[in-house]
């Protein structure tokens, strides 16, 4: 235990990033399951008494142009970007997973279904463009948003997994177990996928970053979650007409998102380089 905390501050020490990151993730993930406790009002009220006023004490981060308090906004925002971006690398990672496992394990006509024809005709367009065409034609939505997002987001996740099952496929430990009778679901399970999930961990938080920024993109469009639900992305598209006038309305939501999207970048390139030997010996890690 000891040592395991030494470690821990050996990783902060040389990575202070990273330190800044978790908490960074830490405190969006509070603010986003007490949204209810922390918002000091319903960030949908109205109150056009009280439109556009500047930060002060009755409202910390000012109101907008409908006199909705930016912060309550702020922090229901984030409840949102954080389901969107936990639901669409868990399903972009499940079906990378299945595909590139079958492409990498069995190869000939498998890989080339998968990795020559499947992968890159959803590369050929931007994934933003597919992510918008999704969901104008089934329409705005938190589900219909997710699943926009996960069309292409797979892909990058079965090309890493592919290329990670062909390498220890042909390891000893492998060809020991086929030898041993070990069915291919076993072989897969037990002995390949537990020696490539290092590499899927740090493909997932910075992929956590990008779904982030996506979500606030289709939100800012007009194409994310419907009004009158806080999201970042249409606190932006609400506030771009006022941002001379009232600049806080764009600030403070602009922060969220640079934020959150920063401390899952951090947290990713702190992943890559601990869990990479080359990079532990020559830091001390």
């Amino acid at each position: 235990m000891k040592s395991g905390g030494n470690n821990l501050i050996a990783t902060a020490r040389h990575q202070p990033l990273a330190a800044i990151g978790i908490l960074l993730v830490l405190l969006f993930l509070f603010a986003a399951i007490f949204a209810p406790l922390l918002a000091p009002s319903d960030p949908a009220q109205l109150n056009l008494d009280a439109r556009m006023l500047t930060p002060s004490a009755a409202h910390w981060f000012g109101t907008d142009e409908l006199g909705r308090d930016v912060l309550s906004r702020t922090l229901y925002g984030a409840r949102i970007s954080l389901i969107v971006a936990v639901s669409v690398v868990a399903i972009s990672l499940a079906i990378g997973l299945i595909a590139g496992s079958l492409a990498g394990f069995y190869g000939g006509l498998a890989d080339t279904l998968v990795n020559v024809y499947l992968s890159n005709a959803f590369l050929a367009l931007p994934g933003i463009l597919l992510a918008i065409a999704f969901v104008a034609f089934l329409g705005p939505g938190l589900l219909n948003l997710i699943l926009a997002l996960s069309i292409s987001g797979w892909v990058g996740y079965a090309r890493l997994v592919r290329a990670q099952v062909m390498t220890v496929k042909e390891r000893e430990f492998v060809e020991a177990a086929r030898a041993l009778g070990a069915s291919d679901v076993r072989v897969l399970v037990r002995h390949i996928l537990p020696n490539i999930v290092q590499p899927l961990i740090v493909q997932a938080a910075i992929g956590m970053a990008g779904a982030v920024l996506a979500e606030a993109t289709l939100s800012f469009l007009g194409l994310g979650i419907p009004a009158p639900a806080a999201s970042w992305g249409s606190m932006l598209n609400d506030a771009r007409s006022h941002l001379f006038d009232s600049p806080h309305m764009v600030f403070f939501p602009a922060l969220a998102v640079m934020l959150c999207v920063l401390s899952f970048n951090f947290i990713g390139d702190a992943l890559r380089d601990y869990l990479d030997p080359r990079t532990r010996l020559t830091t001390g890690i």
